[in-house]
């Protein structure tokens, strides 16, 4: 399966395993609550669905390498105590809570969840003297003589031994013991992920047209060669961090993240023809509305590649456009729903400033739990800390009037949804300037596919079209069975 089939049926484990009964019982006690392996190669965003299904179902997460640890920091040390036995002095061993236990204890007390995911990642590469512990573990949720807490679901994951030669089997009484899924990479699911994630479309797109690119993992006469999905993420992080800074990224930075000399070198001639087109075809000037003649001229000429990387670099620009009304959105309707506490309390209250501090630190608060609790992506949390910079911002002055406090303590937010108005005005042009270009240039074919498919996967496109709607971007992606037919284009184009 791949890696969102994982996370679909990890998400249902989570469901059955958490569910009560009428007593407050688990209606599958923690015996017969399996721990999950998946097993698959490097790189493919184990660890990163861990997080999404951990936020999504809010439940805590703490997650261990654990190939980084030693026996004692997972078992915990030994000491000596004595003990009676039938009137008789004895010195027995015992050991100290494991690290590993110890850490899902401080999870339960900074975020205050009792129940989450323990994920144990490279659990089948550890050395020989952990092998024993982490068998223990599978078996019976132990590290030493420390059990996982209950309410707590055991997800280990490991590498397959042609990725790994430190990899040990798992003997039949273990497997017995877990639910084992096989995991594949797959480019299609990937792209879902690194959308949200923001990855370089440059690599989106390179990747579009070489898929095969995507995953590879070969052995030659000069030793392995090798590509991941985590590699193209991590490049990507880079990427972007030079280009702010003005720097250039060449075949030589990618080599030290894409570790296969052919793709490398094809990736980096692939990223300097997409810069070249970015400036040659003007895509700032096609999204507002001012195409070059000459630029239908080069594009009815060019050759599929080339015509693929425009559409992408249109649909690049459009997402960027998506993703700056979304957060503006999100940002807008918290400050609406402070707005609306704070005038509710304002009739019974005796100082509005005091009053709007109190709701203020509240929210502060709310803010810092939801983060220790990983409920935010970055993202998320980076636009909470802009909500609550413009909350302090405009706290009212010191008045004994509530209209007048309230009246202050609005005028930020009149001021960001005016701003949210003229963004979506632009966004909603942009799109219909965009398709203006896309008639002209592809009319009804391939291209036209590719962009509203595009456009359909994207989350912020998705959600900002659903609201406010473009009458030719339904009427394509009816005529064109959006999906299905792309999947049959890009097929045909590995062949």
């Amino acid at each position: 399966m791949n890696i969102k089939q994982a996370k679909t049926e990890i998400m249902h484990s989570v469901s059955a395993y958490l569910a009560k009964n009428e007593a407050g019982e688990y209606k599958i006690p923690a015996v017969r609550q399996r721990p999950i392996l998946l097993m698959g190669p490097p790189g493919i965003g184990k660890t990163q669905i861990m997080e999404q299904i951990a936020r999504e179902c809010r439940i805590g997460l703490v997650a261990y390498t654990i190939t980084h640890h030693t026996r004692q920091s997972a078992v915990g040390l030994p000491f000596i105590r004595e003990k009676m036995y039938q009137g008789k002095s004895y010195s027995v061993t015992e050991y100290t809570m494991s690290e590993i236990i110890a850490s899902v204890y401080e999870k339960i007390e900074n975020s205050g969840l009792k129940e989450g995911i323990l994920f144990i990642d490279e659990i089948n590469c550890v050395s020989e003297t952990l092998a024993p512990t982490m068998l223990q573990f599978l078996q019976c949720k132990t590290f030493g003589n420390q059990a996982v807490p209950e309410g707590w679901i055991i997800v280990a994951a490991g590498n397959p031994p042609e990725y790994n030669k430190s990899v040990r089997d798992f003997d039949v009484v273990t497997l017995d013991r877990v639910r084992y899924l096989n995991i594949e990479a797959d480019f299609k699911v990937w792209k879902e992920y690194a959308k949200e994630q923001h990855v370089h479309n440059a690599i989106l797109s390179y990747l579009e047209l070489r898929p095969k690119n995507f995953y590879r993992i070969e052995a030659d006469v000069d030793g392995l060669q090798f590509v991941t999905a985590r590699g193209w993420e991590d490049l990507s992080n880079l990427m972007e961090t030079y280009e702010a800074m003005g720097l250039s990224v060449d075949e030589t930075v990618i080599h030290e993240f894409i570790r296969h000399e052919d793709v490398a070198e094809d990736a980096a001639a692939y990223f300097d023809l997409y810069r070249k087109y970015q400036d040659d075809y003007g895509i700032g000037e096609i999204l507002s509305g001012r195409v070059k003649p000459q630029v239908y001229e080069r594009i009815y000429k060019a050759a599929f590649d080339e015509r693929l990387s425009v559409v992408n670099l249109l649909s690049d620009g459009l997402q960027g456009r998506f993703e700056k009304v979304r957060r503006q959105k999100m940002k807008t309707d918290e400050w609406y729903g402070f707005l609306k506490e704070y005038r509710a309390v304002l009739n019974n209250c005796e100082n509005p400033k005091e009053c709007y501090r109190t709701l203020l630190e509240e929210k502060e608060a709310h803010v810092l739990q939801e983060k220790q609790s990983g409920f935010y992506t970055r993202e998320e949390a980076y636009a909470r800390e802009e909500l609550l910079k413009a909350l302090r911002e405009n706290c009212p002055k010191d008045t004994g009037e509530a209209a007048q406090a309230f009246a202050e303590a609005k005028q930020g937010f009149d001021e960001a949804r005016e701003y949210l108005e003229q963004l979506e005005q632009e966004t909603k042009n942009a799109v219909e300037y965009a398709f203006d270009f896309m008639e002209q240039a592809f009319e009804q074919k391939e291209e036209m596919v590719v962009f509203v498919t595009e456009l359909t996967l994207g989350a912020a496109s998705a959600l900002f079209l659903s609201e406010h709607g473009c009458e030719r971007y339904f009427k394509y992606n009816e005529a064109l069975l959006v999906g299905t037919r792309k999947a049959e284009l890009l097929s045909e184009l590995e062949r």
